[in-house]
């Protein structure tokens, strides 16, 4: 062997001795650089808590900063502090449960990236319970308790009081954490002259759920109502999120002593003076002498999924669709009066309720006469959002050979993003698996889907690799698309909607919701025996929540969709009703 051959070996040897080395550690001794994190939390409840076993999703929040509790601080834009989870089983009072470099986390993906410092540390547990459910499936779930599905403020929720800690993942430290805090009750919105609150336990969801199941609305009584009583009304259906009470309605001026807030999204000083104000107008309109006399509801249908079912029967919610429009719908018209007649009911809603107003309108042809759905959720899926779910292989990135270009999820009026669609699903991953974040992606998943063997919805992509199930796409297609099914049975739905379909949209939707619209656009202009005989209508530079007015900036045009809808809505029932309707007993 040649000395420089020889060299070249003892070199190789030393250096492959070398990194042996690196990769051994002496037990006791600090991680070094690199080595799997030590930091450890180990999370439990006292007794007092409970002293039974509990189910849920524990959770732990890790913050800069002291100036919100750290449950409040997780959010999909860039002030998103650290989140990670883990699920328990059967936990016991005094048991720990052990987060730790494994656990995933969002929006680093473990406790192992955190830089060492000084952060402000919480734990949760979102407490899940048992159904029975009527196929046969048993599921652990988070009912509502009145919050509206919201993990961070849901009563019994256990939690811990934040505490300022130094923390280094390099460390082999243990931190205790004891959920020392219950979530309270919360109170029962109080009736007033114009506003009442209904509640009824539906037949068709405890059937479906194996436990008595309630459904409700805000109901805005019209102007005279009391003094009017041989009155019979118009019924509207105001579709949105979760409404502790009826939203947007203010008896009383805008305290002067309000301390104003900072509104991000619009960039604007004193916008929750600006909602009271838009509330108490919208009060003094609806009280006046022009406004039209009708029955205004908002639906409470939160559920074990989400704070809204998308009033649409489905698989792993149930009947929800026939529980509103067969059960609760009835229930109000007769204790308050309605006309109680499809050509008297009409939907407006936006977001979340702009895809629910077209899609009852679609599903209950016959019930509704007209919908106003305002930048609805995806209404076609070859544009959910930015992904083609029968086209795209995965949901995150883009389809290359070379490139890994991620996927927006939100952006601003200029087009700048704040987040991805990966990092806004694994936030939901991280706060539950099965679709149980009770989240916006999750509940789109929970409501489309069949239901998997294990009695939960079947992914329609993989929540970590976004890789998506060409099966799933396709059952969505054939049960929720609403673009493809008004296409598919536009012939025997065609004569029943004609002139009852409109949308609106700004053309910057911060969700993407706009590229559903020209879709489903395309198709509506092409209708014939009968042109659809509806309106689309698109905001320049508008963002989410757009309601079709171009004479007020977004921030102002989203707090008025009742003066916007309400009257459309009058005026088409008064072209369109059948002869001898009752249009005289409620226009007083």
């Amino acid at each position: 062997m040649k000395k420089s051959d020889l060299l070249r070996k003892s070199l190789f040897v030393l250096a492959l001795a070398a990194l042996v080395a690196s990769a051994v550690t002496v037990p006791g001794c600090t991680a070094k650089q690199g080595s799997p994190a030590k930091l450890k939390f180990a999370i439990s409840f006292p007794a007092e808590k409970s002293k039974t076993p509990l189910d849920g999703r524990m959770l732990l929040m890790i913050a800069k900063t002291g100036e919100a509790e750290p449950r409040s601080q997780i959010n999909d834009g860039n002030s998103t502090q650290l989140l990670f989870g883990t699920e328990v089983d059967g936990l016991l009072p005094g048991q720990d449960t052990v987060i730790d470099a494994a656990a995933f986390g969002y929006p680093l993906k473990s406790l192992s990236e955190i830089p060492a410092g000084e952060y402000y540390v919480q734990g949760l547990l979102n407490r899940y319970e048992t159904f029975h459910r009527s196929d046969g499936r048993t599921v652990k779930l988070p009912p509502d308790k009145g919050e509206g599905q919201r993990w961070n403020a849901k009563p019994g929720n256990l939690y811990s009081t934040p505490r300022k800690i130094a923390l280094d993942p390099a460390k082999n430290d243990v931190i205790k954490i004891t959920l020392d805090q219950e979530i309270p009750p919360i109170p029962p919105p109080q009736d007033t002259k114009y506003i009442k609150h209904e509640r009824i336990q539906s037949k068709l969801l405890t059937e479906f759920w194996g436990r008595p199941m309630e459904i409700g609305a805000c109901v805005l009584l019209p102007e005279g109502f009391e003094t009017h009583p041989n009155a019979r009304y118009p019924l509207i259906v105001y579709h949105g999120h979760f409404p502790y009470t009826f939203d947007g309605f203010g008896e009383e001026p805008p305290d002067p002593n309000l301390k104003p807030d900072y509104s991000e999204r619009f960039h604007i000083a004193g916008y929750n003076r600006i909602q009271e104000e838009a509330a108490y107008q919208f009060y003094k309109d609806w009280t006046g002498k022009n406004f039209p006399r009708v029955i205004l509801i908002e639906i409470q249908h939160a559920n074990p999924y989400y704070d809204d079912s998308y009033a649409v029967n489905s698989a792993n919610l149930g009947p929800y669709g026939d529980a509103i429009v067969r059960e609760l719908i009835p229930h109000i018209e007769k204790k308050y009066r309605g006309l109680g007649q499809g050509w008297a009911r009409f939907l407006y809603g936006g977001s979340t309720g702009g895809w629910e107003a077209l899609a009852a309108q679609v599903f209950y042809p016959d019930e509704f006469n007209g919908c106003y759905a305002a930048c609805p959720d995806p209404i076609d899926f070859r544009a959910y959002t930015v992904v083609n779910i029968y086209e795209h292989k995965n949901a995150y990135y883009q389809d290359a050979d070379w490139k890994k270009t991620p996927r927006p999820g939100l952006r601003n009026y200029l087009g700048e993003v704040g987040t991805t669609l990966e990092q806004a699903n694994h936030r939901e991953l991280v706060l539950g698996t099965r679709s149980r974040s009770g989240d916006q992606w999750d509940i789109w998943q929970a409501v489309f889907s069949p239901a998997d063997a294990d009695g939960y919805p079947q992914p329609i992509w993989d929540k970590k690799t976004g890789v998506i199930d060409p099966a799933v796409a396709q059952y969505w297609k054939e049960h929720y698309d609403l673009s493809y099914i008004l296409q598919r049975d536009w012939k025997t739905l065609g004569p029943k909607l004609q002139g009852k379909i409109n949308i609106y949209v700004g053309d910057m939707d911060n969700f993407y919701l706009n590229n559903a619209v020209y879709l489903t656009e395309a198709f509506l202009e092409t209708t014939k025996d009968p042109y659809y005989a509806g309106e689309v209508k698109y905001g320049d530079r508008a963002e989410h929540c757009w309601n079709g007015d171009p004479t007020r900036p977004n921030y102002q045009s989203r707090l008025r969709y009742h003066q916007m809808y309400v009257p459309k809505a009058v005026e088409r029932l008064l072209k369109t009703a059948p002869l001898g309707a009752d249009l005289t007993s409620w226009r007083y």
